[in-house]
């Protein structure tokens, strides 16, 4: 039995306001709701396809993460990242995923890594594609997939708050200036050096200082890339 449906219930067999809350957070996980660009509560309702009360719901969740910002006039936005929000993020993010890598390190097998091959030849092909919605789950997909395996959901839970606040701010750098190429840090492409590589390799051989210095430096090159677009006028 599928996910979708309306009303305020259950759908299917999944409660409405879980759904309302997924799609929701993928909105805005994956960058649908641009930073500081309001959207009115009608107008989520009507773009998740579901009733008022579950999408209410999601809205509140969503803003007690801090991923979304009440405005006025029945209006919500996802909050711009100033500079200081972006290098707590940062900071944050470098201390949980490399926490969550090397304990995914100890329960990593060949199965893990093949998985993870898999997500990064999608991610591949989605650059290659200039697919960013797409680049953006497999990049996604990846990180939580190793993680997963560390067997820690508090922190994978905390990861996946963090992850909700820079999100956003990932899909505007990655489309760039208007009718321009998208450039990182210093003018390097994006998404250069390959750290998903570098992560890879310390896994199949269990190297952890490589796997933690190859999660940095992936943290720090998103980071790193947010600040050149605030740089470049991006945000607004």
């Amino acid at each position: 039995m599928g996910l979708s449906g309306d009303g305020d219930g259950v759908t299917g067999r999944v409660p409405a306001h879980q759904i309302a809350y997924a799609r929701l957070r993928d909105m805005v996980l994956f960058g649908d709701l641009a930073p500081g660009a309001a959207v009115t509560i009608e107008g989520l309702v009507a773009r998740l396809a579901l009733g008022m009360t579950p999408v209410r719901e999601a809205i509140r969740r969503l803003i007690a993460e801090g991923a979304l910002q009440l405005l006025g006039n029945r209006r919500v936005c996802v909050p711009r990242l100033d500079l200081a929000a972006l290098e707590d993020l940062g900071y944050a993010r470098k201390a949980i995923e490399t926490r969550l890598a090397v304990q995914a390190l100890a329960g990593c097998d060949t199965g893990l890594i093949a998985k993870l091959q898999a997500i990064d030849a999608q991610l591949d092909q989605a650059i290659a594609a200039g697919d960013i919605p797409g680049y953006l789950r497999q990049n996604h997909a990846f990180h939580f997939t190793l993680y997963a395996r560390a067997g820690s959901p508090v922190l994978e839970a905390l990861a996946a708050s963090l992850w909700l606040r820079i999100g956003p701010s990932l899909r505007v750098v990655c489309q760039g200036p208007e009718g321009a190429v998208a450039r990182g840090a210093d003018g390097a492409p994006l998404h250069e050096p390959d750290n998903h590589k570098r992560a890879l390799a310390a896994l199949a051989i269990g190297d952890e200082a490589g796997l933690v210095a190859a999660i940095k430096a992936d943290i720090a090159q998103g980071v790193a890339n947010i600040r050149a677009g605030q740089a470049q006028g991006l945000f607004g």
